[in-house]
């Protein structure tokens, strides 16, 4: 089993590990935060170093994963993934066994897809993002890179997502929308 280390170590990453935990392709070396949280753990895994770590900690491990979450900007996981990126990490999809993935759709690197997600037929989902949680993306829907889809949000057939939107929990589109920016929780977009 290859090892993993993952980035940030907040709430969001307890999440990720229950869905890389189940998911059994990764074995977790170690967590990336503050330098503050050094020595501390997360659900049993070590903080072990911070960003300025991270071109030392790829000499001996191959992949990564974003585990800081989205909620106003997604500019904090644009820059962590960069300098994963930069420092030479393989950054794979992240896919949990509960999940539906159609095998004819296409999820590009550093996504992860949690617990209880649909995603149907043709759907392109694009880098960095997260899935979350009971969201259903059906047929047709591009979602671009850096996007949060979160808990129990519904995206209907044929909807474009642009890059760096967060898509609020419970939020339901009418089919063939553009969406981008910050939809709050709860919103119907038509």
């Amino acid at each position: 089993m290859e090892n993993i280390i993952l980035i940030g170590g907040g709430g969001h990453c307890k999440s990720c590990i229950d869905v890389i935990e189940q998911e059994g392709k990764y074995k977790i070396a170690g967590i990336i935060d503050k330098n503050d949280s050094i020595g501390s753990k997360v659900l049993g895994y070590e903080v072990i170093g911070c960003d300025d770590d991270l071109i030392e900690l790829s000499k001996k491990y191959k992949a990564a994963c974003i585990t800081v979450g989205q909620i106003k900007s997604s500019a904090l996981r644009m820059r962590l993934f960069k300098l994963a990126k930069d420092a030479g990490f393989e950054l794979p999809t992240i896919i949990s066994p509960r999940a539906y993935v159609s095998k004819h759709a296409k999820v590009d690197e550093g996504t992860i897809i949690m617990h209880d997600v649909i995603v149907n037929a043709d759907v392109k989902i694009g880098k960095n993002c997260i899935i979350n949680t009971k969201a259903l993306i059906e047929h047709d829907v591009h979602v671009g890179d850096n996007c949060h889809i979160s808990t129990g949000a519904i995206l209907n057939g044929g909807v474009v997502v642009k890059a760096n939107t967060f898509y609020g929990s419970n939020t339901t589109s009418k089919e063939y929308v553009e969406v981008e920016g910050f939809v709050k929780a709860g919103s119907v977009v038509k």
